[in-house]
């Protein structure tokens, strides 16, 4: 599995037949690779997850949609909503469903947070936030928790889903903070890689994973701390 990190909580995940963009905010993302395009970063993209409806979220997720034909998988009124942008290609589901994507599976998790779309001075309610997990055969099973705080039935995820490579949002303030998130990843998940998210973006979260790489203790050298845009095997 190939893994890029665009800044925030915007990935690209590459597998035999799929290419998987989450979250692709990159225009306005003060992270986003100069060097990069949003053209560049959604080339051959095959799918879209989308974990919740806010702006630095959703991000550019219609235009590449609209550009590429990629399918959508989120939840059900992210895909209505989308829909209603023009966008056909969906696959709609909920917290608990699993929905096979050919290459790949999916399946929404619990996350608690909020979710909404800031549109024309109005927020856009687009139903519950969600972690994600993917599984394909012959990977390790991958899990994006979205934006959240920690929770005690991460356990049962862990148990039901058994992630290796986790996604983990270190930020605060509007997610986990570093050593919250160490907490959740130490406590309830036993990963191979943890690839932290959610930080070093806006200047009102925090600019780096120190907290995070502290907190972690004996288990830092399960971190992986790729430079955006830089795509890594994982």
């Amino acid at each position: 599995m190939k893994l890029t990190w665009y800044g925030h909580s915007a990935f690209k995940i590459e597998i035999e037949g799929a290419s998987i963009l989450f979250d692709p905010f990159f225009t306005g993302n003060p992270s986003f690779p100069e060097n990069l395009s949003v053209d560049q970063a959604s080339d051959g993209v095959t799918h879209v997850i989308l974990t919740h409806g806010h702006n630095d979220h959703i991000g550019d997720a219609v235009d590449i949609l609209k550009k590429t034909g990629a399918q959508l998988t989120s939840n059900f009124e992210i895909c209505m909503w989308a829909n209603r942008q023009g966008i056909e290609n969906i696959s709609p589901m909920n917290s608990g469903g699993k929905v096979n994507a050919g290459p790949f599976s999916v399946a929404l998790t619990r996350a608690d947070h909020s979710s909404s779309f800031q549109a024309g001075g109005e927020a856009v309610y687009l139903g519950n936030p969600h972690g994600v997990i993917i599984e394909a055969p012959g990977e390790k099973t991958l899990y994006h928790l979205g934006d959240t705080d920690i929770f005690s039935d991460m356990a049962l995820i862990d148990e039901i889903y058994q992630p290796k490579i986790g996604l983990v949002p270190i930020g605060d303030r509007f997610t986990m903070g570093g050593k919250t998130a160490a907490l959740a990843c130490t406590r309830f998940f036993n990963f191979d890689t943890i690839i932290p998210c959610h930080y070093g973006s806006f200047p009102i979260i925090d600019q780096t994973a120190d907290t995070f790489l502290q907190a972690m203790g004996g288990d830092r050298d399960k971190v992986a701390k790729p430079k955006p845009g830089e795509p890594i095997d994982v």
